[in-house]
């Protein structure tokens, strides 16, 4: 009789617990030193602990689309339960990630891509329309009675920054510059600086990164002394604090934990129950501006803002 219930027990147990762990794999063009990804990161390794799904989350060391291709391919090769990627360049990345859905392995895209993302082959995207983001960024700034507009982008080339500036410009109506750096804060806000003194007419400053842009934008106005509105895509604790203190005038809050969390949980679901959400879902944009800054300033500093 003993024996039995042993028996049960354990054949209950087996029949509890999931017969087998799903494998997601997350390819994201991120560089290795921008503050971003870690929030995104983040939402991936909650997402996995909470869904018990086995998540491997890989990255290049810079914003390198070939060596992002061939993360891709190698996880491809792997045949996991799921892929989740983010298409900063379609044409670049396309034929890997068409390669993936031609294997049977369902794809979600995140942060990139919306705009290619269903032809491409992926379930859905969980993002922002990056356009759509810059134009309400820019008429928000012409607002403020803004006439001449820098747009600092880390990343040109990366698709999705490039519709930032697009959309910026506008939204904004007035004449705006692209300013193209790399992620190096340091350069950045030395080429800020220097557009400044060489145009005093530029008075608005639109970032495309809180942490690499948007706080080396603010200190390089600082430096000059001149009276220029800043905003920046994304958040920081420090670009934060200058919203509250009147030295920048908002962040465009995309909830780029909502970008790492969601698109593992919906493909663990779709592997265990056959479950995925009927369309794209959108974690932004959302403008915090100063009544906002101080809420989130906390939760930006522990990597979920």
């Amino acid at each position: 009789m003993k024996s039995l219930l042993r028996t049960l027990v354990a054949v209950g147990a087996l029949a509890a617990s999931p017969v087998m762990a799903q494998d997601i794999i997350v390819v994201a063009h991120g560089q290795a030193n921008d503050p971003f990804w870690s929030v995104v990161k983040n939402g991936v390794e909650l997402a996995a602990e909470h869904t018990g799904a086995n998540v491997d989350y890989r990255s290049p060391q810079t914003f390198d689309m070939v060596a992002m291709g061939q993360l891709i391919d190698a996880a491809v090769n792997q045949e996991p339960d799921g892929l989740v990627v983010s298409i900063p360049d379609p044409d670049a990345l396309g034929p890997s990630i068409q390669r993936a859905v031609a294997a049977g392995i369902p794809v979600i895209s995140m942060n990139s891509g919306s705009d290619v993302a269903a032809e491409l082959g992926a379930l859905l995207h969980v993002g922002q329309s990056e356009f759509d983001a810059g134009k309400i960024a820019g008429a928000k700034l012409a607002e403020t009675g803004g006439k001449k507009g820098l747009c600092v982008n880390q990343e040109v080339g990366n698709v999705a920054l490039d519709l930032r500036c697009s959309g910026f410009e506008e939204g904004f109506g007035g004449e705006v510059t692209v300013l193209p750096t790399t992620n190096d804060p340091t350069e950045i806000e030395a080429k800020v600086r220097a557009s400044l003194e060489a145009d005093p007419d530029i008075d608005t400053i639109l970032a495309l990164g809180a942490s690499t842009a948007g706080e080396p934008s603010v200190a390089a106005v600082k430096a000059v002394g001149a009276e220029v509105k800043v905003a920046t895509f994304d958040m920081s604790a420090s670009f934060l604090e200058s919203i509250v203190a009147g030295d920048a005038e908002f962040a465009i809050d995309q909830q780029q934990f909502l970008q790492g969390y969601l698109p593992v949980s919906f493909l663990a679901l779709n592997a265990k129950y056959g479950l995925v959400p009927g369309g794209n879902v959108p974690s932004g944009p959302n403008l915090v501006t100063a009544d906002k800054a101080e809420q989130v300033i906390d939760l930006s500093a522990k990597g979920i803002r």
